[in-house]
Parts: C-alpha cells; structure tokens; sequence
C-alpha cells in the first residue's frame, strides 16, 4: 500500500513541526512549504493527496495559492484544508470561492485536523 502524501504549508517553522507532530503517528509522507508560490511549486512536483495551507504568508497567500492550484490540471483535485486564525473568519467565504475543500481554525485542534484529513483521504481513495 502506497504510503499518502500530505503537503505541509505556513510560513511559521513553529506550525509546521505542530502539524508534523499531530502526524506522527500516522503513516503519511510529509512534505513542506513555506509560502503560496513554494505550496504551487511542490504540490505539482510531488502531487500530494492532500495540502494543508495557511491563509496568511508572505510572498503569496493561501487564498490565491488555492485558487491557482484549483486552475492547474495537475493539482484541481487535491484536497486543500485551509488553516486560518480565528480573526480571519470573514476569509471563510473568501476560501470556498477560491476551491478550497475545508478550514480549520488556529490555534489548531489535533483531533479535529486528523479527522478532517483522515476523512478527505478516505473518501479521495474510494
């Protein structure tokens, strides 16, 4: 069996090695980026089953990463999890119209997230 690849996006180390621990039991392949224009780049490079994005970055945020991976043939079916502070709620909207697939909200619940994307995998793989 193939292992799942997740794509890991924020522009924080601090996140990132959260969302790796919330992870580490599970037997998926973990791969990061640190902006919007670095998510596009791995995600067509590595073709991960699902990307985790955060809203807010440098360079190019998770809206309009979002909404270019939606526009590539390559990556429109990729399940994309949005993560956003709870002040960014009024981006929700903003997220769906862009493509994304589902939120959660900082500071991150570890059983939440792991049933999110436990849940889009499964259903990605039937």
């Amino acid at each position: 069996m193939l292992r799942k690849k997740l794509l890991l996006v924020d522009d924080s180390a601090t996140i990132l090695l959260m969302e790796r621990y919330i992870f580490r039991n599970d037997p998926y392949e973990i791969v990061t980026a640190t902006d919007g224009d670095e998510a596009i780049e791995m995600a067509v490079h590595h073709r991960p089953d699902l990307i985790l994005l955060d809203v807010t970055m440098p360079r190019m945020g998770g809206l309009e990463a979002c909404r270019l991976l939606r526009a590539k043939d390559e990556t429109r079916a990729i399940p994309v999890i949005m993560v956003m502070n709870r002040d960014e709620k009024a981006e929700v909207q903003k997220g769906w119209n862009h493509g994304c697939t589902d939120f959660v909200m900082k500071p991150i619940n570890a059983v939440e997230l792991l049933a999110k994307v436990r849940g889009l995998l499964a259903t990605a793989s039937v």
